[in-house]
């Protein structure tokens, strides 16, 4: 229910702030900036999350409302997979994050790789598209879109990084404690599968 809850939540502030930046009317634009702020309060209600922090993720964007992409890079080592542990939650994921402005998805994922674990790296093919709405993700601050891509190792050593503590390869039959906001353990299982079958996931 509460997920269900957030999702509505999250839609109203979409049209809201998409009404905002189209509308050429001032009345209209109210009654969206009042949607927006239900939105907010609705958040508020199955979430123990700060009202101003609340109101600071659904008012800080103007615009058409999208989805926003975060890449995550799959790196194998005698068929084990790359895993960094995150300084924000001390859990597990995999090597990634926002998609940055002038940057192919290729090019993140080499370049996160390398920030969060030392290693070099070199974008092979993407293993899937995932909406984070579904694959057992609990509920997000945003809409997340998902690429995955799988890179072949070069050459580094491993290492962490401001943002993480340590990186390891961990089989996929005994992963670690993942930090599920980024990566559910039904992520890891789609992508091992898309591996053995070199198959590209879209969903």
């Amino acid at each position: 229910m509460e997920a269900e809850v957030i999702k509505i939540a999250k839609r109203i502030q979409a049209i809201s702030q998409s009404g905002m930046r189209f509308t050429k009317d001032d009345f209209d634009k109210q009654r969206f900036e009042e949607l927006r702020e239900l939105s907010v309060q609705l958040i508020a209600q199955v979430t123990d999350a700060k009202l101003e922090k609340i109101r600071d993720l659904f008012t800080c964007e103007n615009g058409y409302q999208t989805p926003k992409v975060d890449i995550r890079a799959v790196v194998l080592n005698d068929s084990k997979i790359l895993l960094t542990k995150e300084n924000s939650d001390n859990k597990w994921s995999l090597p990634g994050g926002y998609a940055d402005v002038n940057y192919s998805p290729s090019e993140i994922a080499e370049k996160e790789v390398f920030e969060e674990t030392g290693l070099n790296v070199k974008a092979n093919r993407i293993l899937a598209i995932v909406d984070t709405n579904k694959h057992n993700f609990p509920p997000l601050e945003y809409h997340f879109y998902k690429i995955v891509i799988l890179c072949d190792l070069i050459d580094g050593d491993l290492r962490g990084s401001d943002e993480t503590q340590e990186s390891k390869f961990f089989d996929f039959n005994k992963l670690p404690e993942l930090s599920i906001k980024r990566n559910t353990y039904e992520l890891v299982d789609l992508i091992k599968l898309r591996i053995e079958n070199k198959e590209t996931y879209s969903d």
